[in-house]
């Protein structure tokens, strides 16, 4: 007989396959890392103590390298997106603490049943968002790995006074976000074969989409930032905890001015809900207080696992309609979402 050809593996179902999850829990995490020791030095701007986007070093006193690392398994199955989504990802955290990129690294997994033409579409999609970025890539890491992963080690510099942390916001500031929630539910809907050709466009449009714009924006000098932080894995209201915990300060959201995806509400209501979401949920659940009777599929959008999400920042409010008109002028569609208020770390959901 004939051999029957063999369907082509997608990259979703090997990630599946292996059983991984892209990222810890964060209370998992959390517990290794309150466990580490945590480095004295005063050339040290910021570290893993407030959980912060990147790693900050001053080299002199006026200049520091800022380092960040991210990778994961795949959340599309086209190779080129997934390597523009992955790079993009890793480039916002540079962004995120004010700094500008300077070069990247690749980090690389790949199973061996997969034919390398697959790697180099991959590594394709990451070099044109180096190329946008405007950075080159030097070289990189690869291992053999049953689930592949894809992402970068990015390295950037910022002047050590102008470094944004998530851990200054002050109580009279307001929130801004820069992309809407729902990330990780529709990448959901993608995978489980249930979300609609419009959505699946939106949100590879989303997570390819440099913080570039935003970021530079946010470091201008222009207005003032008191904390800045991007919204990813932890989702906002994890990132937005961290940086409450930071600043020693506690957030109003207002539920009704929280952007959301299209059609996210409702796949929500469905269940295509991501375990890393529900995670992110329970994780924080404790800290967060919701409008009584507010459904738990919509507690789980605002927890929501994004994947290169928008960055989220405390800027004072009388600075707030500068801010906005700044990030228009440069393409950039941000939301006032709430507003820092004084009180124990934590949040309020409003409305």
């Amino acid at each position: 007989m004939p051999e029957v050809p063999r369907k082509p593996l997608r990259l979703t179902e090997l990630s599946h396959r292996a059983g991984c999850e892209a990222k810890l829990k964060g209370e998992d995490l959390a517990k290794v890392v309150r466990r580490l020791k945590a480095p004295a030095s005063s050339q040290i701007l910021a570290g893993f103590s407030t959980l912060d986007d990147a790693a900050v070093y001053r080299l002199s006193p006026g200049l520091a390298v800022v380092e960040t690392v991210g990778f994961f398994p795949p959340v599309v199955d086209d190779p080129f997106q997934f390597g523009a989504i992955a790079a993009a990802n890793a480039l916002s955290d540079i962004y995120a603490m004010g700094a500008r990129p300077l070069f990247a690294l690749n980090l690389v997994g790949f199973p061996r049943e997969l034919p390398l033409s697959v790697l180099s579409k991959i590594l394709a999609g990451g070099q044109s968002k180096a190329d946008e970025a405007g950075i080159p890539i030097l070289g990189g890491h690869s291992a053999q790995d049953p689930e592949p992963k894809y992402g970068m080690a990015v390295t950037g510099v910022v002047h050590p006074k102008k470094v944004l942390t998530n851990a200054g916001a002050k109580p009279g500031d307001v929130l801004l976000l820069t992309k809407p929630l729902g990330i990780g539910i529709a990448t959901t809907a993608i995978q489980r074969g249930v979300a609609s050709k419009e959505l699946t466009k939106r949100v590879v449009g989303l997570m390819s989409t440099l913080n570039r714009a935003a970021g530079e924006t946010f470091a201008s000098g222009k207005f003032r930032v008191n904390a800045l932080t991007d919204v990813t894995g932890s989702g906002l209201l994890g990132h937005l905890l961290q940086m409450m915990t930071g600043s020693k300060a506690r957030a109003a959201l207002a539920l009704e001015r929280i952007p959301l995806i299209q059609d996210v509400p409702a796949l929500a209501a469905q269940d295509v809900i991501p375990e890393g979401t529900k995670a992110n949920l329970q994780h924080v659940k404790k800290r967060v207080r919701f409008p009584k009777g507010l459904p738990e599929d919509i507690q789980c959008v605002l927890a929501d696992a994004q994947t290169n999400g928008g960055l989220l920042a405390a800027v004072p409010a009388r600075e707030a309609l500068k801010a906005l008109k700044a990030l228009e002028k440069a393409g950039v569609d941000a939301a006032l979402i709430g507003e820092v208020t004084q009180g124990r770390p934590g949040i309020d959901v409003v409305g």
